[in-house]
């Protein structure tokens, strides 16, 4: 090797590698020349225009937030601080069935769609102008973004409460297929909210179908994640199984009292059926959930915070239940004063949680609300949460098991072939936190704190947070489906 291949732009020494992929932590160091690994190992000799000592803490490949609500923070907060705070360097966009695009809108979007824009003027109409945007003016963070399941309803019905006719359902499967050419990478939907609740599960598996001949994926907020939750999974692989693409459950849950302890039921019906489709699931690490106010989620609920209301922006915050005693009405009168609002529900139990989160096959995902004004803590902690408190506190599973979880495992249920691993010819995104101290800070009373731990991370090859605070830089990507290798279905 000639003098000049051991230049680089980046050299990081003395590291605890964690490669992504499950395998045994190692010591050694990494080199990077523009956006890529060129060197791992022992790199006597090499010289980097960037040194760093990395004082025997872990490198890791950039975390990859599966399951987020980020379409419009890409846009309005670009640095992405609650995500690259995290070690996040990808986000995965458009899920619940709710995205940005294609969607033209005269009117506020119905819920849950106003959680990513409360204005229609922040929706656009055709996918491909969604993705050129975060070409021109590009984030922190990689993106993969997916089509809204709810989205194309709310742009083709005149009336949600129904299911779609023959030439609804024609009309967004064009819609779709033109997403997917553009480089939307699936569908998703959120059967369990207004705007798609009255969706037959025909209507679904007929646009899911264009996915398959796409080779795009499917995920799926279900349409009952509580007592139903058995007859939900059931209706999520017929779908995948009649249309023939593989399939990710969304923040898998049993909720409600009711439910607690069901994940051992759940995660058996969903192993045993692994054998047969191709099914993935996401965990956050919470047992509070965080969505739309209404009624309807407080159903097995033990605690309600509003996270935010239009009527009433002094409830931000506070238990619903306390709201109500000030008012001098009952909790149902209370919601219906707040609404359009948002809450944080707790409503799992923290055993399934452990066991969702222990299950081989499940990926992290944060599910955060970025325009919330008192957000769930999960938009700003999760990812150092599994870290410092399930795996090294709780020792729920290793730290490289953790990092898998978060890099490797999702690189391969989406696609992403040169991401979420160290490897020359990677692409560099990196974390490099510290073991022993990392864990997620942010709180239900004080929900945007950065964490602790994470000392630098690099979005293809340039560092966008340092020294607990935003570089400033914005090297992200909005990463295409024809750039992807997706699993089959089967």
């Amino acid at each position: 090797m000639s003098p000049d291949s051991k230049q680089t732009d980046l050299l990081i020494r003395n590291a605890t590698l964690i490669d992504g992929t499950g395998a045994p932590a190692r010591s050694g160091g990494l080199a990077v020349r523009d956006d890529r690994i060129v060197a791992l190992g022992d790199l006597d000799g090499w010289q980097g225009a960037k040194d760093i000592d990395a004082g025997g803490k872990v490198l890791a490949p950039g975390f990859i937030d599966v399951h987020t609500h980020d379409d419009r923070a890409l846009i309005a907060n670009p640095t992405m601080d609650c995500k690259v705070s995290q070690g996040v360097t990808t986000v995965v966009t458009g899920n619940c069935g709710v995205s940005l695009a294609p969607l033209a809108i005269d009117r506020r979007p119905p819920p849950p769609l106003d959680l990513i824009s409360e204005k229609p003027e922040g929706f656009f109409a055709d996918f491909a102008g969604y993705l050129d945007f975060l070409d021109k003016e590009p984030p922190a963070t990689n993106a993969l973004a997916q089509v809204g399941h709810s989205s194309l309803r709310a742009g083709t019905l005149d009336s949600l409460d129904r299911p779609a006719t023959g030439d609804e359902v024609a009309t967004m499967r064009h819609r779709l297929e033109q997403s997917l050419e553009a480089g939307a990478i699936g569908l998703s939907t959120g059967l369990f909210y207004p705007p798609a609740m009255a969706a037959p599960t025909e209507e679904v598996i007929e646009l899911a179908k264009a996915l398959h001949q796409a080779r795009a994926l499917h995920t799926t907020h279900m349409r009952d994640e509580a007592d139903h939750v058995i007859d939900s999974l059931g209706e999520t692989f017929r779908i995948g199984r009649e249309a023939q693409v593989p399939v990710v459950i969304s923040h898998h849950k049993c909720a409600g009292q009711a439910n607690y302890g069901r994940s051992v039921e759940t995660l058996a019906l969903i192993d045993a059926t692994r054998g047969q489709q191709h099914i993935g699931l996401d965990v956050y690490p919470y047992v509070a959930g965080s969505t739309m106010l209404d009624s309807g989620r407080l159903m097995g609920a033990s605690k309600v915070l509003v996270t935010w209301s239009v009527p009433h922006p002094d409830a931000t915050g506070r238990d619903l239940k306390d709201i109500a005693a000030d008012w001098g009405v009952d909790v149902e009168e209370a919601v219906s004063r707040l609404t359009p609002a948002g809450g944080i529900f707790f409503m799992m139990d923290e055993a399934d949680v452990q066991r969702i989160l222990a299950y081989p096959h499940s990926m992290i995902g944060s599910d955060g609300l970025p325009h919330d004004s008192h957000p769930h803590p999960r938009l700003w902690g999760t990812f150092p949460r599994v870290l410092g408190h399930y795996s090294r506190d709780l020792q729920l599973f290793s730290l490289e098991e953790a990092v898998r979880k978060m890099t490797g495992l999702p690189a391969s249920e989406f696609g992403l072939s040169d991401r979420g691993r160290l490897a020359v010819g990677a692409a560099a995104d990196l974390v490099l936190f510290d073991p022993d101290e990392v864990i997620d800070a942010a709180t239900f009373e004080a929900p945007k704190t950065p964490a602790r731990g994470i000392l630098e991370v690099w979005v293809n090859g340039r560092s966008v947070w340092r020294d607990g605070a935003t570089t400033g830089a914005r090297p992200g990507r909005a990463l295409r489906l024809q750039s992807l290798t997706l699993p089959s279905a089967a």
